[in-house]
């Protein structure tokens, strides 16, 4: 009898339930929270369930993450920025950049929607973060998941890197909701009723002249940029060749999911209780959601800026898809223009900030990299 005892005891003792504490229910609760985001109201789910079920397991089984489990050769991927520059990769072979080509003053508002990861950084050294660690997290005022991992590897900010990236990935999948209200609030209802002329026609030569001329002047200057940048006009120089049709499928489709399915779980696997539920986790949840909401707002302003230069010819909502958020923050300018006139058409002029939004926040992880010497 004593030796089934002991046998049922130890059998008890090695199950995950017997070693759960407070903050792995915690964490298995905001897993679950994300698990209904992701399929009962379809936020992002390509994102969000991947993600919040790496961090399900995590805090089920916490050796999954460590040196010999599952989960940690995948963020093995990550720390050596492989899936990152896969995902820009992805991400070219998807993206028409016709819209920023027609028009090169997109350039302007995909840029004006940076000044939010600047002054993310600013907030993240008054609250004492170090020089590196502010920059790693004032990154994802760019809403651009992919590349706040990139940054905060690049700048070996590991303890940071699960937070940095759940806060990015979650703002960019709450797009729709963050966004609307600060659009609606820097605009008046004659501002968001303006029509934009029909984009001209792009040339086949300038399509496929763009991404080896960014690719020469960004890498040029930024050289650090270039596993990012190269990997995207890499992908869209597949996609507007039309020469290798095979290579522009499978890395927007096939090779995209498996990297997606790797990336995510990985990402929600660093979210353990111990490395997630702690001061410096609420900081980089606020900061992010300033920046966000800072780097909307600026393209916004600059919009209503043009807006007035040109005499009304260009629409401030398409301000906002400066953030790098593709091509979900182009689909809420079109929404929000929509509700005032549903004859009016913004998705193709939005598309133009929100393709110079990747760039530019690319070229933002670029610059503080060459700051800190990486």
């Amino acid at each position: 009898m004593e030796y089934i005892t002991e046998t049922l005891s130890n059998l008890v003792g090695q199950t995950a339930f017997a070693n759960l504490t407070g903050g792995n229910l915690i964490m298995i609760g905001v897993a679950c929270f994300f698990m209904y985001l992701a399929i009962g109201r379809k936020y992002e789910p390509l994102l969000l369930l991947p993600i919040s079920f790496g961090m399900l397991l995590v805090n089920i089984y916490p050796p999954i993450m460590e040196d010999g489990g599952l989960l940690h050769y995948f963020f093995m991927l990550d720390e050596w920025t492989i899936l990152p520059s896969l995902i820009f990769l992805g991400v070219g072979a998807l993206t028409d950049f016709g819209p920023l080509i027609a028009n090169p003053k997109s350039f302007l508002l995909g840029a004006a929607a940076q000044f939010g990861i600047f002054a993310a950084y600013i907030g993240a050294m008054l609250l004492g973060f170090s020089d590196a660690a502010a920059a790693a997290v004032s990154i994802i005022g760019g809403a651009d998941g992919p590349t706040s991992i990139f940054l905060a590897m690049k700048l070996h900010q590991n303890d940071l890197m699960g937070p940095i990236a759940v806060a990015a990935y979650s703002y960019m999948a709450l797009v729709p909701i963050i966004q609307p209200p600060i659009m609606k609030l820097l605009t008046t209802k004659e501002e968001r009723l303006v029509k934009m002329e029909q984009l001209r026609e792009v040339s086949k030569l300038e399509r496929l002249l763009f991404p080896i001329i960014v690719t020469i002047v960004v890498c040029g200057l930024l050289p650090t940029t270039t596993p990012l940048v190269g990997m995207l006009m890499l992908g869209n120089l597949f996609r507007e060749s039309g020469v290798v049709r095979q290579l522009q499928e499978t890395a927007s489709n096939a090779m995209m999911y498996i990297v997606v399915i790797l990336l995510g779980t990985s990402v929600g696997a660093t979210t353990s209780a111990e490395a997630f539920l702690n001061w410096n986790t609420i900081k980089i949840v606020i900061l992010g959601l300033m920046a966000f909401a800072f780097g909307t707002a600026a393209g916004v302003v600059l919009g209503k800026i043009m807006c007035k230069v040109t005499h009304g010819k260009i629409n401030p909502l398409i301000g906002a898809a400066g953030v790098s958020a593709v091509p979900m923050s182009a689909r809420v300018a079109q929404k929000v223009g929509a509700e005032e006139d549903p004859t009016n058409f913004l998705l193709m002029h939005a598309m133009g900030p929100n393709v110079a939004g990747v760039i530019g926040t690319a070229v933002a992880a670029g610059t503080f990299m060459a700051i800190f010497g990486v």
